[in-house]
């Protein structure tokens, strides 16, 4: 910008330029300009053409063009105007470096013809460098003892620029010790001495920070700084100084040798060599303090040099010297007096008369396992002496005559929760201060077997999948005794028990080291399903002793059991042949499948469904009560035998299962008389010799229980005269015996079940059929009421089965009948 504001004076400066040349042509051919330095690019120097002489016009025909200098176009001619342009900014510091003038000679060249014209351009400098110090700081070291008015030479500052616009002066920040005097050289440069004009003090100021700085003249002023860091240099004008001129000190008679007594400290304020102290004592110090107390001359410190006694000397006086390491050294002293105090000197002292170890931990309290003694040769206070031991210890102690004490149980030991006692002895003086002293002995136990085993639980509970392999390990119970070697080494035992003639070891087994438990045979649910025993463990003490824990098996059940069909019953195979009315009603109960599985739980819950069935619209099953129910009434185009095959399924995984086959043939509705009806043969020989009693005793009740009904049958067939040939109920269903369910129940705790029909026939027949054995079961088979017709049946037009079971010990047995 300020080249810029400087463009129009110089132009009316080389026009005036230009006009004396024109004048003085005869005299120079050379054309000259003046311009500053840093003109912006693009900015007329002025009108070459016009200057010249030449016409613009012929300008690019001519091929007018300027020398390049140095590698740097700085300008150029317009072609269209004649104009010389500053092409690029041009630095005089960077051309001119060191000359106080600087010029630019080019030659301009136009060919058509050939015409050279010599240029020159003067570069006037301008104030845009400021002044810099080569260094920014200078180290300066002074000693303290320095004359005032002494000179020290500083570096000078510099600026490219020239004339006015290089350096004018300096100045010196303010300082009471400093100041500066400038100075010219021939060529003008300026350069500063600085001047103590004020003695220094290293002690009162060590380091002296100045700034000095340069001007140039420069409109505006341009300046530059560096920092002057004065060191004063240390002289020994400083002696050693004591915190205190006198001391006065108390030390206790028999002071160990080495103990520091006091450490003095002498400071000089100086530094370096002139700052290290020495210790030393004076002249006026007696021989025998200082053979009594050691002077280190290093750092001050007195000790104790030989041993004191108050009795042989009380008082001591010193006077210690320090002084420095300056070439002319200097001291300082101060004065000491050590006062002597009596002390309680002489330690208590402990005997151990006797001392019993180890001992049984079931040693009895109050009984003396050591004896000790005390003593103190101080006399009067300082010789009495009490002794205790730790409150926390089953211990006491207890005095038996002058200075004798007895060391007794307290309290019942226990191996188990310490194994040994360190018992420490401490006895005290009554002095001032009070000495003690103390002695430690280790008491150590002997285990005695007084802890039975102990098991983590009182009462275990493992569950055994049924069908286990022999020898498989079912779990690891392990007691634990606190006591020690023979006293902790356990053996486990199963406690013997006889279920059914069956001892547990017959069944169990366990490892009488680690006590893991073993099984020795297949368990069976359907037969086993639980064991309580109990396990002793027992260590090899003497006395041993044991305690035992409560174990109980769980069989845990596992679907190994198929469902089996226990109603229709079928005489051969699986097939089961009934007959049905054709006018059945829709909803009827055609026939029940029951099933039963000795499993448990889920294993034994069991479902019903069709695996084939002749017409799938005519007949229902419940997937969960197993009755089959019509779905409609028959018609004349169903087919007069229907087939139908269910299977039962039970709950466990994987799921097993069991099938029937139900023929089922319809018949007409008019059905003949029943005197065809003889009593039926039973099919199957099952009374054995062993059941032989069982059979008699359930005919005897169920025969009682037939006349009962069979005089209430007469009785209502009296009241209600019903015709000779009264057509059966809608409802009822014909069985294959041709005869109708009347009441009945039959409750059973044989070994075999029956399912009993009382039949109302002309020659007052009874029917038994199905006979199934099962031991151990219970079952309540209960028809539904029969209606106050002759003929007619309840609503559901069959008898239900009801099942209950309170244990199926006995499978092998029943699918063996079926």
């Amino acid at each position: 910008m300020e080249a810029q504001f400087l463009v129009q004076p110089w132009r009316r400066y080389v026009s005036v330029f230009i006009l004396f040349c024109s004048t003085m042509n005869t005299l120079s051919a050379v054309t000259h300009y003046s311009i500053p330095e840093e003109m912006e690019e693009g900015s007329v120097v002025a009108n070459l053409a016009a200057d010249l002489g030449l016409d613009v016009k012929t300008l690019s025909k001519r091929k007018m063009r300027l020398d390049v200098i140095a590698n740097n176009k700085y300008l150029d001619v317009n072609k269209e105007t004649g104009e010389l342009y500053i092409v690029e900014r041009i630095d005089r510091e960077n051309i001119c470096a060191s000359k106080t003038t600087c010029f630019l000679k080019m030659d301009a060249t136009l060919e058509n013809p050939i015409r050279i014209f010599n240029i020159e351009l003067e570069i006037m400098d301008i104030n845009d460098n400021a002044p810099h110090f080569r260094r920014d700081s200078i180290h300066l070291d002074i000693s303290e003892s320095a004359p005032v008015g002494e000179r020290f030479s500083l570096n000078n500052a510099v600026d490219p620029d020239v004339s006015t616009n290089s350096i004018k002066t300096y100045y010196l920040s303010e300082s009471d010790n400093f100041d500066i005097e400038i100075q010219s050289g021939r060529d003008g440069s300026k350069f500063t001495n600085l001047i103590l004009k004020k003695t220094l003090d290293r002690e009162e100021q060590a380091v002296h920070n100045l700034i000095l700085t340069a001007v140039d003249g420069g409109v505006p002023t341009r300046s530059g700084t560096a920092s002057i860091i004065v060191r004063v240099l240390d002289t020994n004008d400083n002696a050693p100084k004591f915190d205190k001129d006198a001391y006065k000190i108390y030390i206790m008679e028999n002071t160990p040798t080495g103990s520091l007594v006091i450490q003095l400290n002498a400071t000089d304020i100086d530094e370096g060599s002139n700052s290290e102290v020495v210790y030393s004592y004076s002249l006026y110090t007696s021989e025998k303090t200082q053979d009594t107390f050691s002077l280190n001359p290093n750092n001050g410190e007195i000790t104790v040099k030989e041993m004191i006694n108050y009795e042989d000397f009380k008082i001591y006086d010193m006077e210690v010297i320090a002084t420095d390491k300056g070439t002319n050294s200097l001291s300082g002293h101060c004065k000491l007096t050590i006062l002597v105090t009596d002390m309680n000197d002489n330690h208590p002292e402990i005997s151990i008369k006797s001392f019993q170890s180890p001992i049984k931990e079931d040693i009895l309290v109050d009984t003396v396992i050591a004896v000790v003694s005390v003593s103190d040769k101080d006399s009067g206070e300082n010789g009495i002496v009490n002794i205790h031991i730790a409150h926390h210890l089953p211990f006491k102690l207890r005095e038996s005559s002058d200075n004798f004490y007895e060391l007794v149980v307290s309290e019942p030991l226990d191996r188990e929760k310490v194994q040994e006692y360190d018992i420490t002895f401490t006895v005290t003086d009554r002095g001032s201060p009070p000495l003690s002293d103390n002695e430690t002995m280790t008491l150590e136990l002997l285990d005695v077997n007084d802890n039975v085993p102990q098991f983590p639980q009182s009462f275990y509970t493992i569950p055994v999948i049924e069908n286990n392999a022999p020898g498989a390990l079912l779990s690891s119970l392990t007691a634990f005794d606190p006591d020690l070697h023979e006293n902790q080494y356990l053996v486990y035992f199963i406690i013997e028990k006889e279920i059914v003639n069956t001892s547990m070891s017959m069944l169990f087994s366990i490892n009488p080291e680690n006590g893991n438990l073993y099984a020795l045979k297949t368990f069976d649910y359907e037969i086993e399903k639980e064991f309580l025993f109990h396990i002793e463990a027992r260590d090899s003490g003497i006395p041993p002793l044991s305690s035992n824990v409560t174990v109980h098996i769980i069989i845990v059940d596992q679907n190994d059991n198929a469902p089996v069909i226990v109603s229709p019953w079928r005489a051969h195979g699986s097939v089961v042949e009934e007959k049905i009315p054709r006018s059945t009603e829709k909803g009827s109960i055609v026939s029940k499948v029951i099933a039963l599985d000795t499993d448990s739980v889920q294993n034994s819950r069991i479902t019903y469904q069709f695996l084939q069935v002749t017409d799938a619209t005519l007949f229902s099953l419940d997937q969960y009560n197993g009755e089959i129910r019509t779905m409609r009434m028959f018609s004349y185009r169903d087919q007069r035998y229907q087939r139908m095959v269910v299977i039962a399924k039970d709950n466990g995984d994987p799921a097993l299962s069991a099938t029937v086959t139900i023929k089922l043939s319809t018949v007409e509705t008019d059905v003949k008389a029943f005197s065809d009806l003889t009593e039926v043969p039973l099919e199957y020989d099952i009374f054995s010799d062993l059941n032989l009693y069982l059979v008699i005793g359930l005919g005897s009740v169920s025969f009682l229980l037939l006349i009962t009904i069979l005089v209430t049958c007469v009785l209502k067939c009296q009241t209600t005269k019903p015709s000779k040939a009264a057509p059966p109920s809608r409802n009822s269903v014909i069985s294959e015996r041709n005869s109708t369910i009347a009441d009945s129940t039959l409750v059973s705790n044989d070994a075999y079940w029956y399912s009993l029909f009382l039949a109302e026939t002309r020659k007052g027949k009874l029917v038994v059929r199905q006979p199934v054995p099962k031991a151990g079961s219970r079952y309540i088979v209960s028809s539904i009421p029969r209606s106050t017709g002759l003929t007619e049946t309840s609503d559901s037009a069959a008898s239900t089965l009801q099942v209950r079971q309170n244990s199926f010990s006995d499978l092998t047995n029943l699918r063996t009948m079926a």
